[in-house]
């Protein structure tokens, strides 16, 4: 009977714990983007010019450039900048993977333009204004893996292909949600697309 009590207890302290993740998810600021066309989980969109922390790396795929791309990013919004500033953490994080390379993204707050944000310590963080851009963006939910993502990539490549709809650019893999939270996570592969309004 013991046993059993401190299970329940257990399990209850894991869903407040989950819930309190997610309702902390839905408070984080978003990279704005417009619905232009939206058919279940496919969906064109524009993304207006953003502000980004990038880093590059040597990596070819999600399972070797997430941790060490992440790590370097963090450090530089919780602090590791001239300017000792701490920045919010903004969603999603953007990754772009092929076999020459790799590239991971931070969006910074809507409220910094690029001459406002604190110079990172890490020389190898580059601050950038994204191009605005037109994409075609699929989802998923669960934990991302290098199968998961290339799997819906060739999804929304064969919609495209399908729909007569010219890319014009490489994937990117869009993540939303802290490692640690296990219920209610988003993802998406976004593929830049011609599109005239």
């Amino acid at each position: 009977m013991k046993a059993l009590t401190i299970s329940l207890i257990l399990i209850g302290i894991y869903l407040v714990f989950q819930s309190f993740i997610a309702v902390n998810a839905l408070k984080t600021e978003k990279q704005k983007f417009r619905t232009i066309l939206k058919e279940g989980n496919f969906e064109i969109r524009f993304y207006p010019s953003a502000t980004m922390a990038t880093i590059y790396s040597n990596a070819t795929d999600y399972k070797g450039l997430a941790n060490n791309g992440f790590r370097k990013l963090a450090r530089y919004i919780f602090g590791g900048n001239e300017q000792k500033q701490s920045i919010s953490m903004t969603a999603p994080v953007r990754m772009s993977m092929n076999e020459k390379g790799s590239s991971m993204s931070f969006v910074m707050p809507e409220k910094f333009d690029k001459g406002d944000l604190p110079t990172p310590n890490d020389k190898t963080i580059d601050i950038q204004k994204s191009k605005p851009v037109y994409v075609a963006s699929i989802s998923f939910s669960g934990y991302a893996t290098d199968a998961k993502i290339k799997s819906n990539k060739e999804q929304l490549e064969q919609i495209l292909k399908n729909k007569q709809i010219k890319m014009i650019g490489e994937y990117s893999f869009l993540g939303y949600n802290a490692p640690y939270q296990f219920v209610g996570r988003t993802n998406e592969i976004i593929i830049p697309i011609e599109w005239k309004e």
